[in-house]
């Protein structure tokens, strides 16, 4: 008889592990207050499902999110994906970062075990809590092997989604949704219903020692170029999420060209939800020395242009990393 997948669970805080002062209380709870074994003792049946191996790295509110803890995050998940005893790993996590973190792992982690995150909308404490279900989905898709190669994927409200062009769009438990080519499939009991694979690169990047400076600035109606100049100042780099298709106003432009000019790299992307940022579209990038973002978020262009920097690559080379991933 073959053995049950061993998933490794690693726990870092968040609502999932929320507690309140009473069951219908939902806002103002304490995040992380549950250790990761109180919250598996929560889900049941996960005994024929999976040997869940669990540990506790963080106990945080996802908005305190750091990069050390990134890097820290990174590294454990590395060590226990080279382990042959483990099968694929589950990370609990806050949900108000969560797309950011899942994307720096889609980029950084090499295994092709699953690597799946969850978390929760209401408190562990709460009536019709989400956060049990999520658990035992995501072990689920961990443990399912048409899971491998994928990336880093996440579960929430029985969607399984890809970690590129995710974003957190609601405040209800079915807070995450994906562009168009993010939403892979579904979750029912320990059955995973696979509709699309991603096509673009994963992995390929180690987890950085050392970060570069990159901000996000979201255009407006009347940001001051001033906003831009400040921005650039003391920045390796610059996400500038420009209206429409990454368009600029022409003062925009000239702040951004010259923070270009002066070596730092502008990742031109925008503010609307769904959409690509044509290279040489709206805007003469090669003119300018812009890198257009494609059609990943502001947040997770800035992920992708940190990484790249990191490793010291060319400008040239960040705008066939954008093309590729």
């Amino acid at each position: 008889m073959s053995r049950l997948p061993r998933i490794a669970l690693v726990a870092t805080g968040g609502t999932v592990a929320g507690t309140a002062g009473s069951s219908t209380q939902q806002l103002g709870y304490r995040a992380g207050a549950l250790g990761v074994e109180a919250l598996l003792a929560s889900v049941s049946g996960l005994s024929t499902l999976a040997e869940v191996v669990p540990e506790q790295l963080f106990a945080i509110d996802s908005a305190a999110m750091e990069l050390a803890h990134w890097q820290a995050l990174g590294d454990r998940l590395a060590a226990l994906l080279a382990r042959e005893d483990i099968d694929g790993a589950v990370v609990l996590h806050g949900t108000d970062t969560l797309e950011e973190t899942a994307y720096f792992l889609h980029l950084t982690m090499a295994s092709d075990k699953p690597v799946v995150l969850t978390g929760a909308m209401r408190p562990a404490t709460a009536l019709g809590a989400d956060g049990p279900m999520n658990i035992y989905h995501a072990i689920s898709a961990a443990a399912h092997p048409d899971c491998r190669g994928l990336g880093t994927l996440v579960i929430f409200g029985d969607v399984l989604l890809g970690a590129r062009g995710l974003q957190k769009r609601d405040s209800v438990p079915g807070a995450f949704s994906a562009d168009q080519y993010g939403r892979l499939g579904l979750v029912k009991d320990r059955d995973v219903f696979l509709y699309q694979r991603p096509t673009r690169a994963r992995g390929g990047f180690a987890v950085p020692r050392h970060w570069p400076r990159v901000p996000v600035l979201t255009a407006f109606v009347d940001l001051s170029p001033r906003l831009i100049e400040a921005a650039a100042a003391d920045a390796d780099g610059l996400v500038f999420a420009g209206v429409g298709n990454g368009n600029l106003r022409e003062d925009w432009c000239a702040a951004l060209a010259a923070a270009a000019a002066r070596g730092v790299c502008i990742v031109r992307a925008s503010r609307v939800s769904n959409g690509t940022t044509v290279r040489n579209g709206e805007i003469d990038d090669d003119a300018h020395g812009f890198i257009s973002a494609d059609n990943l978020t502001p947040l997770q262009a800035r992920i992708l242009l940190m990484l790249g920097l990191a490793r010291g690559d060319s400008p040239q080379r960040l705008q066939q990393l954008f093309d590729r991933h």
